[in-house]
């Protein structure tokens, strides 16, 4: 069973620049509520209490500003600061001392997932005893992004980053699911080209032992990469349609610490204080 989360919401996030020179990109606005709550809000449904995030050295006091140490929410949140990008692996010799010896989730602070039966795919997913996973999207442009082929077995039997020639429709999230043995995986990759560690590379360690599975988010499922100002504002257009038709909200994360037990309705209020008078305050009040 995993227990433990991590989100990397590091990266310079240059492509959007200039506003990133004086705001991390996860602390941006996705219509309502910063981006940060989002990948937040997936660990949450998938039941994990103890999150390590992973931000850029000097940006730390921002996102203490808005999410202190998780007490608010029932949970634990640590924070450790990013000297540099290095790669996503990277992540997991940061946190090896968070890690110890459990297993581990990773979700990548830009992402973002809706979907109806997304809390029952995460919650299969985090029974992972051994190998790693990863959730896979259907897109009409796979030359875009990494993509996997997958066997009748859920399988992966190939991997390439951004191929000019693809073999699948397949997209690898930023969401993966993995056993113990990714800290001394990811210790022994050597940096690409580009000077990073590479996810590929650590995904493809998985599969040369045949450890290396998928999950699919299915028709009706979203998966958005907010890598730009375009991606920003069409996230923010999807979440906007989905609570102003529906009057829920997506990634509320007092909700989802309240449907789970982990908080009361007293607490609520004391997050209602805390938001001041807004929209979203608004709904939390509906909550109590």
């Amino acid at each position: 069973m995993i227990k433990k989360g991590i989100i990397l919401a590091g990266g310079k996030g240059t492509r959007m620049s200039p506003l990133t020179k004086a705001v991390n990109k996860q602390l941006l606005p996705i219509y309502d509520k910063p981006l940060i709550f989002y990948p937040l809000s997936i660990l949450m449904l998938s039941k994990i209490k103890d999150i390590l995030i992973i931000v850029n050295k000097g940006q730390l006091e921002q996102y203490k500003k808005i999410l202190p140490n998780g007490n608010n929410l029932g949970i634990k949140i640590t924070y450790l600061e990013q000297s540099k990008p290095r790669g996503l692996p990277d992540a997991f010799v940061i946190g090896e001392k968070f890690i110890g010896k459990e297993n581990v989730a990773m979700i990548l602070g830009d992402n973002f997932f809706y979907g109806q039966n997304l809390s029952r795919l995460l919650l299969k997913n985090t029974k992972l005893s051994k190998g790693a996973r990863v959730v896979l999207h259907k897109v009409v442009k796979p030359e875009l992004f990494g993509i996997a082929k997958v066997n009748k077995q859920q399988k992966i039997t190939q991997i390439k980053e951004k191929p000019k020639k693809f073999f699948s429709d397949l997209a690898i999230t930023g969401l993966y699911f993995f056993d113990n043995k990714v800290v001394n995986y990811s210790k022994k990759l050597k940096p690409s080209k580009r000077g990073e560690v590479e996810i590929v590379d650590l995904l493809n360690f998985y599969k040369s032992q045949n450890q290396l599975s998928a999950d699919l988010i299915g028709r009706g499922g979203a998966w958005l990469d907010t890598g730009s100002m375009d991606d920003f504002y069409k996230t923010s257009a999807f979440v906007s349609a989905i609570e102003n038709r529906q009057g829920l909200k997506i990634a509320c994360i007092e909700e989802i610490a309240l449907n789970n037990r982990w908080i009361n309705k007293k607490q609520i209020k004391q997050s209602i204080q805390f938001y001041g008078n807004c929209d979203y305050s608004k709904y939390l009040a509906k909550l109590v």
